[in-house]
């Protein structure tokens, strides 16, 4: 328990100042370095005999769809993922060498596809959050909204949980915690909206929290799903006590996309 908290606070003591004082710039820089990780966090899992070159591939390829979208507009995003796309089958191409590999050769782009879409992809909307009007309210939503489930998730489920929500992929996950996290999350965006960001409707609060919180949960489960495919316990081990980075973020991953909707599509920001 000491080495999380310890953890914890390293993170925290790292993102408050980047997203209070770092602006734009300072929350790419710190985004991109954050998406290294889990990119070689990922290759490691899914190319354990080509680790290397994977990982180069997989930065080249995201280096391209976020220069686009975030230099040129999210219109010029889905452009670019399509020659991503492309541009995988030539790489996976150029990785046969001999006939044995064909075994394996659409399983091995569809692991490039997925970690440039599930990693890459979803991780591209914190810094497209951080770039709309009062980007560093919306991003605290982020935050707060998947930890807070997954705390009050954790604490209901150990003291309340008996019915497992998915047994094989994550046997710990409990219908208990998961109505405890989403209590806790909306008692939490309640909060904030009172104290921080009084634009936002109870309404917006109570679709943000539940739909968020759930959200996030199915993320957790899509992590647990590829460890388990991959037969790994934890993604890495840069986080002592939590495993890998891709552990810690895999619920905001998938929450990202969905805030960033409502914040545009809904609240018209």
């Amino acid at each position: 328990m000491a080495t999380r908290i310890i953890a914890a606070i390293v993170g925290l003591g790292t993102l408050i100042p980047t997203l209070v004082w770092g602006g734009v710039l300072g929350l790419d820089i710190y985004v991109s370095i954050a998406l290294l990780v889990c990119l070689d966090e990922y290759a490691r899992m899914a190319f354990k005999d080509d680790v290397w070159p994977s990982f180069i591939w997989l930065v080249l390829a995201t280096a391209a769809l976020w220069a686009v979208t975030l230099g040129l507009g999210t219109a010029h995003a889905l452009t670019m993922m399509g020659v991503v796309v492309v541009g995988t089958f030539v790489f996976s191409v150029s990785r046969i060498s001999h006939k044995e590999q064909l075994k394996g050769g659409a399983d091995r782009v569809g692991r490039y596809i997925l970690g440039l879409t599930w990693i890459s992809g979803l991780i591209l909307f914190i810094p497209l959050i951080r770039r709309l009007d009062n980007g560093i309210w919306w991003l605290a939503i982020l935050m707060i909204v998947p930890w807070s489930s997954d705390t009050g998730g954790y604490f209901a489920g150990k003291a309340f949980g008996k019915h497992k929500m998915s047994p094989i992929i994550s046997p710990k996950k409990t219908w208990e915690g998961f109505v405890g996290g989403l209590a806790l999350a909306t008692t939490v965006m309640l909060v904030y909206r009172h104290f921080t960001f009084e634009t936002l409707t109870v309404a917006d609060c109570l679709f943000l929290s539940l739909g968020l919180g759930a959200v996030g949960v199915v993320g957790d489960l899509a992590e647990s799903l590829v460890k388990r495919t991959f037969e790994v316990k934890d993604s890495g081990w840069i986080m002592p006590g939590h495993g890998g980075l891709l552990d810690r973020i895999d619920a905001l991953m998938f929450v990202a996309p969905l805030l960033y909707g409502y914040a545009t599509l809904v609240k018209g920001v």
